[in-house]
C-alpha cells in the first residue's frame, strides 16, 4: 500500500481501531482518516456515501462495531444485529462504489459454531449452530464476511477478512454491564483489592477455555495483512494459546496483588465451552503474536490505573 494515500480507520476510538491507528502511524502511514462519531454515523448510508465521495479513501479498515460481553449480547440482540449490519454494509458498499483499493473487515472468533472442532480452522464457518448468547453479533459478522467475499468474487475487489480472538489492552471497555471477561475481571479484582474485600465474584463456572490476544498484536497482524495478503479466504488472528476463565481470574489476582478468594456464579451462562483459533494460515504467511498474556495483563492494568486516576477509563 502507498503510505501517502488516505486510509479510513472506521472505529478508531475503539479498542481495535485505536491500536490499528497507532500501528499504522508508527509504520509511516501519513494520511489516516478518523472522522468523529458526532460528525459521521456509520449507520447512516447517505452520510457515509457523502464522506467517501469527498475523502476517497484508498484503503478502509472496518473496525467499527457494536460490541459487548455475554450479558450485553444476550440482553440486546436487536441492537447487536441491526446496528452491526448497518455499519458494515454501508462501509463495504461505499468502499466498492468509490474506488477503495483495499478493505480489511474485522470479524470475531464467535462466528464459528459453538461445538466446532478445536482449534477452530477457518473452514469451520457455517459448520454448525452458533453459541446462542452471542448469535446476533455472530450472524452480523458472518454477513459482513460473505459480503466481502461476494465483492471479491463478483467484482474482483480485494476485500479481505480477519477473525480476531478475544482482545484486550489499553483503551478497553471496563464497564461491568457491557465489557468482555478480561477487563471486567480486571476491574472487579482492582475494586475488591481497593475495598479490602475478601472475595471476587466471577460470572459462570470458570471452566470455559478462552484465547486472548493483546490488541497491539492484533494491530500488527492487521498491518501485515493489509500489506501482504490478498485472498478471499478469511484469516484467523490469535495467540494460539488458551487458559480457563478460572486460570485467567487467578492470573489477574496475581498481577493486581489481590490475596482474596474467587466465588463462581454457576447459575450464570458460561457461553461457548472452548474457543481456540487455529492460526496456522496466518503463521504460514509469516506473522506471529509476540506479547505474553501475563505481560499484556500487567501493561493493561497499569494503563487502567492511570486512566482511572485521570478519569478517562471507559467504565
Amino acid at each position: 500500500m502507498d503510505k501517502q494515500k488516505p486510509i479510513l480507520v472506521a472505529g478508531h476510538r475503539g479498542l481495535a481501531g485505536g491500536a490499528i491507528v497507532r500501528e499504522l502511524a508508527a509504520a509511516g502511514y501519513g494520511r489516516l482518516l478518523r472522522p468523529a462519531r458526532e460528525a459521521l454515523d456509520y449507520r447512516d448510508r447517505e452520510a457515509v456515501r457523502r464522506y467517501f465521495d469527498v475523502e476517497r479513501p484508498a484503503a478502509v479498515v472496518v473496525a467499527a462495531a457494536k460490541v459487548g460481553g455475554i450479558r450485553a449480547n444476550n440482553d440486546f440482540p436487536v441492537e447487536f444485529l441491526l446496528h452491526n449490519l448497518q455499519i458494515q454494509n454501508n462501509l463495504i458498499e461505499a468502499a466498492a462504489d468509490f474506488g477503495a483499493e483495499k478493505l480489511l473487515f474485522l470479524g470475531s472468533s464467535c462466528i464459528y459454531p459453538k461445538h466446532a472442532e478445536q482449534p477452530m480452522r477457518e473452514e469451520a464457518l457455517l459448520g454448525g449452530p452458533l453459541e446462542p448468547t452471542n448469535e446476533a453479533y455472530a450472524v452480523a459478522k458472518i454477513a459482513g464476511i460473505k459480503l466481502c467475499q461476494a465483492y471479491f468474487r463478483q467484482y474482483g475487489r480485494p476485500f479481505i477478512c480477519a477473525m480476531p480472538t478475544n482482545l484486550y489492552g489499553p483503551g478497553d471497555n471496563f464497564d461491568l454491564a457491557g465489557s468482555h471477561v478480561l477487563p471486567a475481571l480486571l476491574r472487579k479484582v482492582h475494586e475488591a483489592k481497593s475495598a479490602g474485600a475478601r472475595t471476587v465474584q466471577v460470572w459462570g463456572t470458570g471452566r470455559p477455555l478462552r484465547e486472548f490476544l493483546h490488541v497491539d498484536d492484533l494491530a500488527s497482524a492487521c498491518r501485515f495483512l493489509l500489506e501482504n495478503y490478498c485472498g478471499m479466504e478469511i484469516v484467523n488472528v490469535g495467540s494460539g494459546q488458551e487458559v480457563s476463565i478460572r486460570q485467567l481470574a487467578e492470573l489477574i489476582c496475581e498481577v493486581v496483588g489481590f490475596g482474596g478468594g474467587l466465588e463462581f456464579d454457576s447459575g450464570a451462562p458460561d457461553g461457548t465451552p472452548r474457543k481456540l483459533l487455529d492460526v496456522s494460515r496466518l503463521t504460514g504467511l509469516g506473522w506471529h503474536a509476540r506479547i505474553p498474556l501475563r505481560e499484556g495483563i500487567a501493561a493493561t492494568y497499569a494503563w487502567y490505573r492511570a486512566a482511572y486516576d485521570a478519569g478517562t477509563a471507559r467504565n
